[in-house]
């Protein structure tokens, strides 16, 4: 029996990550898991910056890198540059990366932020 769908797939120089991002939003963080509408699984990620000029999509590399670790120069958009949809790289150990996109997925913190308070 499989396990459930993760937004990333290993590569051999990191992970590719399926991304659904908000910009505008009221803070920056990264939500967790979400499925959509095709059953595709998405790391849903929100940024405060505006859909102009590539500002989201710079506020999103930043926050993937400060939130796993790795310096900026290591996350870079593969495609969806103006779409909500993206799929962004991230060089390293893609297994110590996968771990901690997990831990980070399922913290009681990500989990409370996407169901509400109680």
């Amino acid at each position: 029996m499989r396990g459930p769908a993760v937004p990333w797939r290993s590569e051999a120089s990191g992970l590719v990550l399926s991304v659904r991002l908000t910009p505008r939003s009221d803070r920056e963080a990264i939500d967790g898991i979400a499925q959509l509408a095709d059953g595709k699984a998405v790391l849903q990620a929100r940024v405060r910056a505006p859909p102009s000029d590539g500002q989201a999509n710079a506020a999103l590399v930043r926050l993937i890198a400060a939130t796993l670790g790795v310096p900026q120069r290591d996350v870079s958009l593969v495609a969806g540059e103006s779409a909500r949809l993206k799929r962004v790289k991230v060089s390293g150990s893609a297994a110590g990366l996968a771990a901690a996109l997990a831990k980070i997925c399922t913290s009681p913190a990500n989990r409370a932020a996407r169901t509400g308070p109680a």
